[in-house]
């Protein structure tokens, strides 16, 4: 760091340079940050009635805590500022944290929900969050789908349902445009077709079909606001523009490392592709990198795609035998923001089971990987009691360079994963040996005072006599 800053004092280097080079050091040195924690309130359950079942229990209770005890499904952080993070539980309750509280990762801090919304109110969903999103240009509202069938709108400070959409079958996830002004919410379904729901009217207007079985994820283009991909169970990922009546601009084929020329990603000038396989079987991860320029899909094969959005060509980037997935669920993939990385260098971090894998997007190459640390296997509460479920990563929110990024996880817990650089290192290294230092000096005053007070009360209890 000190030779970045030497290079830009000097005049070596520019000023965008610059803060690419420091914001890529950032990101590629994000760690665990295990003082950070987070509380929702939840006391472990007394099983048994008996006085020593109650102390153990109680003892328990208050050495551990969760964010949801019975597992999350579902996290997202506001765009603008990333101040408020949202929480969904497998107990279908959400819960609102306040990030500002946040000051340092490197100091012990737990935080506690500022907003609730309890499983038993009225306004609550029924079953499990599947995921969690905040109205496009303002966070005051936010948006939560459930297995319940339900997608709901929320305001942010009330936590009071302002509209409830129900689409007969399980949202496995949902997406919003972050630039589209018709504010239409795609969801994937139990349905083989793309639902798309109005937020300004209220209703369902139409459906997307082409998909041959559930939809497991779904993502709209960052740039183009008509534009949006799908994937499903039948191992395909579609491409559709919404304006158009058929939608359809064809599938992504992982034969075809050549693409077709004129398909831009945005339905104009191109001859559609309706044959082939993206994914030899259920396609359950989607997303786009920032710039639109790619398509990063994940799928039951255990394979990491890259797709070139322009052509629909698969890139062919190897990510090797490290990815595992095989859950029937929306998989959360997170690349970085291009700003943030060197030119062509964008990061992957991706959910792997009980660790992030951290990938050069574009080679394949793999980084590091983050472990998480915790139980294999998480002791969950459910609607009949306690259950053994396998502890993996749920859900991804990124919130910036400075700040890293945040993970769910079915053992109930959320973690923080923030840049540690060397110099952090160093300076948790200086506190700790002051710390040590410290404890060292007060237990060495202890000792001297205990040698002079046993000194003092020998003296006091014999007895003295002056002849």
């Amino acid at each position: 760091m000190n030779q970045l800053l030497l290079d830009r004092s000097a005049g070596n280097i520019g000023p965008q340079a610059f803060a690419r080079l420091y914001t890529s050091q950032l990101v590629n040195a994000i760690q665990y940050a295990p003082k950070l924690g987070f509380d929702g309130g939840e006391k472990e359950v007394n099983l048994e009635d008996s006085d020593t079942n109650r102390e153990a229990s109680r003892v328990a209770a208050d050495k551990k805590i969760w964010a949801h005890q019975s597992g999350v499904n579902a996290l997202t952080i506001d765009r603008f500022e990333g101040r408020i993070l949202l929480s969904g539980g497998v107990d279908a309750s959400i819960k609102l944290w306040s990030l500002d509280e946040v000051s340092n990762a490197s100091s012990a801090h737990t935080l506690h929900p500022t907003g609730n919304i309890k499983k038993d109110q009225p306004s609550a969903h029924k079953f499990g969050i599947t995921h969690l999103s905040f109205y496009p240009f303002d966070s005051a509202a936010f948006l939560s789908s459930s297995y319940d069938h339900h997608l709901k709108l929320y305001g942010t400070e009330t936590l009071q349902v302002a509209g409830s959409f129900d689409l007969s079958s399980i949202v496995y996830t949902h997406a919003v445009s972050p630039i589209a002004s018709h504010l239409l919410v795609a969801c994937a379904t139990q349905h083989p077709a793309v639902r798309l729901v109005d937020l300004r009217t209220g209703a369902s207007t139409h459906s997307l079909a082409g998909h041959h079985g559930a939809l497991l994820a779904v993502a709209w283009n960052p740039h183009t606001e008509h534009i949006l991909a799908s994937g499903g169970i039948d191992g395909t990922i579609r491409l559709w523009d919404i304006r158009k009546s058929g939608g359809s601009l064809g599938v992504l084929n992982m034969e075809d490392s050549l693409g077709i020329t004129g398909t831009d990603g945005c339905g104009t000038g191109a001859r559609s592709r309706e044959a082939g396989k993206s994914h030899q079987v259920a396609v359950n991860g989607i997303t786009w990198t920032d710039d639109g320029s790619y398509i990063v899909s994940a799928g039951h094969d255990e394979r990491i795609r890259v797709w070139d959005a322009a052509t629909g060509a698969n890139t062919l980037a190897s990510f090797g035998p490290s990815p595992k997935n095989s859950h029937l669920s929306n998989l959360p993939l997170l690349p970085t923001p291009t700003t943030l990385t060197l030119p062509g260098q964008t990061l992957l971090f991706y959910p792997n089971e009980q660790e992030i894998l951290v990938f050069e997007l574009h080679e394949g190459r793999l980084l590091k990987r983050l472990k998480v640390p915790g139980p294999s296997i998480a002791a969950v509460r459910s609607r009949t009691g306690e259950r053994n479920v396998r502890n993996r990563i749920t859900a991804l929110a990124w919130r910036g360079a400075a700040d890293g990024f945040y993970s769910a996880h079915m053992d109930g817990q959320i973690r923080a994963w923030v840049p540690r650089t060397k110099d952090d290192d160093s300076l948790d290294k200086e506190e700790d040996e002051a710390y040590r230092k410290d404890e060292d000096e007060s237990e060495g005053s202890k000792r001297k005072r205990k040698v002079l007070d046993d000194v003092f009360r020998d003296l006091t209890r014999q007895k003295i006599s002056f002849g």
